[in-house]
């Protein structure tokens, strides 16, 4: 039986598939909440009726969380539920399937293959990657990067940094951020700017200012924070070097947990402006 827990593959993205786990990963032997998240019914059916979980080897259940008007049923390898009569996830409706367990100590990529029933059709969604890791695959399995220790669970997606000139000291980055578990974003760091900031812009008596947020920014479970021009974003200054369109920035994000945990994130933002934020660009004026 093939193993499901594989080599971690930094650059690889996440399937899109009908049942998945939000990005962002996972710390190696934590406790971890498993939120299956169900977006649609099965092709060409009007609702979902039950959904079954099949756990690897490498998560150690703890509890299955009940889902009200769903029968529970659970074991070492497997939890299921299964909708009472009337009481059916509609097509198209979200839904959250939720487990809490234990996570083995070893990094890696492990899959959750996971069975949705649609009355008398079903869809299982127990696929894994082959040897052309980037083909799409119909059926993926749900997919959780477990990462060493010491890493940030947290995805990273749309980052830029605004292009500057020289003689410049001065730009911001922007991106959005999720945080699976929740965390605390609580600095930044990198090679081309003497002083990294996570600042916020906000309007004062009319007058848009801006402020060093000294305590962090909470990204709470499963919701994304984004930082843009004239909200939330790291202010960078003491430029070593004029960032020019199309380089790469090197930052280092830092976190903290619920705990006080200590934990790190290095990311490659591309210095470039997209489409559709040169405006908002323009108007972030420190």
């Amino acid at each position: 039986m093939r193993s499901l827990l594989l080599p971690l593959l930094a650059a690889a993205a996440p399937a899109f598939a009908h049942v998945t786990l939000p990005p962002g990963g996972a710390t190696a032997g934590s406790d971890y909440e498993a939120v299956f998240r169900v977006g649609h019914a099965c092709k060409d059916t009007p609702a979902t009726t039950a959904v079954t979980v099949r756990l690897p080897e490498c998560f150690t259940l703890v509890q299955a969380q009940p889902r009200a008007g769903w029968q529970l049923a659970s074991s070492t390898r497997e939890v299921r539920w299964t909708a009472d009569a009337g009481q059916a996830l509609p097509d198209k409706e979200r839904a959250e399937f939720i487990v809490r367990g234990k996570l083995t100590a070893t990094p890696g990529t492990l899959w959750f293959p996971v069975r949705q029933d649609c009355g008398g059709e079903s869809a299982d969604w127990a696929q894994l990657p082959g040897a052309d890791a980037g083909a799409k695959l119909p059926f993926p399995a749900a997919r959780l990067d477990v990462l060493p220790p010491g890493v940030a669970a947290v995805d990273v997606k749309n980052a830029w940094a605004r292009p500057s000139v020289p003689g410049q000291s001065g730009t911001g980055a922007f991106m959005q951020l999720s945080a699976p578990q929740g965390l605390r974003l609580v600095g930044v760091a990198t090679p081309l700017a003497g002083v990294a900031e996570l600042h916020e812009m906000q309007m004062d008596g009319g007058t848009m200012r801006m402020r060093e947020l000294k305590d962090g920014l909470a990204l709470p479970a499963r919701q994304t924070v984004e930082l843009k021009p004239g909200g939330y974003h790291l202010m960078l200054m003491d430029l070593k070097q004029p960032l020019t369109k199309g380089t790469q920035l090197p930052l280092t994000l830092r976190f903290v947990d619920a705990r006080g945990v200590a934990s790190q994130r290095e990311v490659q933002v591309p210095v470039d402006v997209p489409q559709g934020a040169a405006a908002a660009a323009k108007e972030h004026v420190h």
